[in-house]
């Protein structure tokens, strides 16, 4: 068949419909990554050895395993507890949950970055622990970890394309429902990467901006 881009102008609201898709789970899922690799690297350091091994266990669970594994996990076995979720909120979670490991181990760094004396000395001076972390060894953790963490951010968003393995109208399977159509996989592959490239461009702006505020704010 004839290569040409003629096709692509009537495609491309639903390239764009596609990429809010994928940027409204990629958002969702970098909230959820936080929110659980805060408490999984602060599990760590617990003084309990349950909360450790549990925080250590989920660690070496999610990075041995494979994220297309993870997501069936979460969308075809909370079924089987009576749990049924839509394929994104399933692919969010799952997401979340598999780059919150990740997470809990850029967070770990910056923590293990920041000398042990000065929780020592603001606990001298009567800040309590929670006091101490929230304002004196966090604010530090955050500019250590902008840039690591920004690439997990990255990988996160390009993991969506796993989730049209579960129906997830996201950019891979709308890419896939216009070549079966079209016989054209070039060219609607290669426009699904370039709608890839601005999103994760973007993003790296954002983080950009975020990390000169922390250098300014030193």
């Amino acid at each position: 068949m004839t290569f040409t881009w003629s096709d692509l102008a009537n495609y491309g609201p639903g390239f764009l419909n596609a990429a809010g898709i994928v940027f409204g789970i990629t958002i969702c899922a970098i909230l959820v990554s936080w929110a659980t690799g805060l408490a999984v690297a602060l599990g760590n350091r617990s003084e309990l050895r349950a909360v450790r091994g549990l925080a250590a266990f989920y660690v070496w669970f999610i990075r041995g395993t494979p994220t297309l594994i993870q997501i069936f996990l979460i969308y075809f076995g909370l079924p089987q507890f009576g749990l049924r979720i839509s394929p994104f909120t399933a692919g969010f979670i799952a997401l979340g949950l598999n780059s919150g490991a990740y997470v809990a181990e850029i967070i770990r760094s910056g923590l293990s970055a920041i000398p042990k004396g000065q929780t020592e000395s603001a606990l001298a001076l009567g800040f309590s622990r929670r006091e101490t972390m929230q304002r004196i060894i966090l604010p530090q953790v955050c500019r250590i970890i902008v840039p690591p963490i920004t690439n997990e951010a990255i990988t996160t968003l390009k993991n969506t394309s796993l989730l049209s393995t579960i129906t997830v109208v996201e950019l891979t399977l709308y890419a896939q429902t216009i070549i079966a159509r079209t016989y054209r996989p070039f060219e609607f592959y290669i426009s699904a990467a370039i709608v890839y490239l601005v999103l994760t461009t973007v993003l790296s702006h954002l983080a950009t901006r975020v990390e000169k505020r922390y250098a300014a704010m030193s």
